[in-house]
């Protein structure tokens, strides 16, 4: 078969490999110019900083299995922070529920760097928007827009489509398929906004994560704290999800400000950052995901995976979600063609 994905985070890679493992002919498209989605690492002059999803960790077989391998291959290690919370500059102790004591893992050097593993030998086209999916016959024709052709074009024919993307993103593009589209809805997510910051000299701080209370922040971690980032003093911080809604629309240097206060608050020093980026996740988690593993119409051959999939997991969509859903997916269509 000939598929198109759109999306090259972690659900449209694995779902990609998977197929492309099976025998077919995948092309994957991504709007941005990085792939890897919200597993992503921001490189600036300090080095990069994983502005995204911070760490991920394991409950099914099938994720764990897939976390050996690709620790054997030197991809991913284990992150031990000391992780606290915190409530007015005051640290206390995480506590020692089953969710904290979960291992938790990181992509090395950084977050994105798995999804670059991952996409090795696969077609993926960067800065390629898909805008419209039109039927041609029982086949799909992609409406692509790019920075670097003209006009818009049409990609394809194509025997079935997946969407790899947000449900935000996922539902514009769900017309053809109404019953897809009315399940993709129900769907939700909150956006993040993201402060990246970089020091001369150590903050001494005695943690290296924490969860923030009281507090226009949800979380920071000092990534350098994981292994193989670049030396030096450098936090990231995560608004929480009612202040990154009720802010959303504030501009960058507005954001920057009240987040940066919000981190002298929340750890209590007052030193001043050398180097201090924001950035707005629009779809940074999915709070409500939706039952089952992914979306498949086998009449139209169409459908959606990612984190917004319950996947068999409890919580917040997360990178096991988007991980078991892209599995998912390509075990549909491997079903379908047999």
């Amino acid at each position: 078969m000939h598929i198109a994905i759109v999306g090259a985070g972690l659900a449209g890679l694995i779902c990609a490999r998977q197929l492309q493992e099976q025998g077919n002919q995948v092309v994957v498209y991504e709007k941005e110019r990085e792939i890897c989605g919200r597993m992503g690492t921001r490189q600036t002059e300090l080095g990069g900083f994983d502005h995204g999803a911070q760490y991920f960790t394991a409950s099914s077989d099938a994720f764990k299995n897939a976390i050996v391998g690709w620790r054997k291959a030197g991809w991913v290690s284990a992150w031990n922070g000391k992780l606290v919370v915190l409530e007015n500059g005051e640290a206390e102790s995480a506590g020692r529920s089953a969710e904290m004591l979960k291992q938790r893992y990181v992509a090395i050097p950084g977050m994105s760097a798995l999804g670059q593993q991952l996409a090795q030998g696969l077609d993926i086209r960067t800065e390629q928007l898909v805008k419209r999916v039109e039927a041609r016959g029982d086949q799909w024709l992609l409406n692509l827009v790019s920075d670097t052709v003209p006009a818009d074009e049409a990609a394809g024919p194509f025997d079935a489509v997946i969407l790899a993307i947000p449900s935000g993103q996922a539902t514009p593009l769900l017309g053809v398929a109404p019953k897809l589209l009315a399940q993709a809805e129900q769907a939700r997510f909150a956006p993040c906004w993201a402060l990246m910051l970089g020091f001369q000299d150590s903050l001494d701080l005695p943690y290296d994560g924490a969860w923030v209370k009281s507090s226009r922040l949800a979380w920071i971690a000092r990534d350098a704290s994981k292994q193989q980032r670049r030396a030096g003093e450098h936090w990231v911080a995560h608004a929480s999800p009612a202040w990154s809604v009720e802010h959303f629309d504030d501009d960058e240097e507005r954001a920057k400000e009240k987040l940066l206060k919000a981190f002298h608050v929340a750890t209590g020093s007052q030193v001043q950052p050398i180097y201090a980026h924001v950035y707005r996740w629009h779809f940074a988690q999915a709070v409500q995901p939706i039952a089952g593993d992914c979306l498949w119409d086998n009449t139209l051959r169409i459908g959606a995976c990612g984190d917004w999939f319950k996947a068999g997991l409890d919580g917040n969509g997360r990178i096991e979600n988007a991980y078991l859903s892209g599995l998912a997916m390509a075990e549909s269509l491997r079903l379908a063609v047999h």
